[in-house]
């Protein structure tokens, strides 16, 4: 929900997000290297997994920044009424003494 006091400067995260999976990916591959050299099968593929997680991420993040900048409302809208609570209007007796739900009796009013 829009408040109107989100910061004129904001920016995405995606490019953060990308140096993030290209430093766990040169890790990753790092580990699985290593892992590999001394014997050690099962940390091995752990890190084969961490490395697909990392590929799955960067292929995410280059997807959605080719989309380009989706539409942010600007100054000159103004924020949205924000939600009180209210919640959808109850079935029961309105302001007029009729049942809301099409005048059959509600659950606790006596009524057949």
């Amino acid at each position: 929900m829009r408040t109107g006091s989100e910061p004129a400067t904001a920016r995405s995260p995606l490019r953060m997000r990308l140096w993030l999976s290209l430093w766990g990916m040169l890790w990753a591959v790092f580990g699985l290297v290593a892992f590999s050299l001394t014997g050690r099968p099962g940390w091995a593929a752990a890190c084969a997994v961490v490395l697909l997680l990392a590929i799955l991420d960067l292929c995410v993040i280059t997807y959605r920044m080719r989309q380009g900048p989706h539409y942010q409302p600007g100054r000159d809208v103004p924020p949205y009424e924000p939600d009180h609570g209210d919640g959808p209007p109850r079935p029961g007796p309105g302001a007029d003494g009729r049942w809301r739900n099409g005048g059959r009796a509600g659950p606790s009013s006596g009524r057949p």
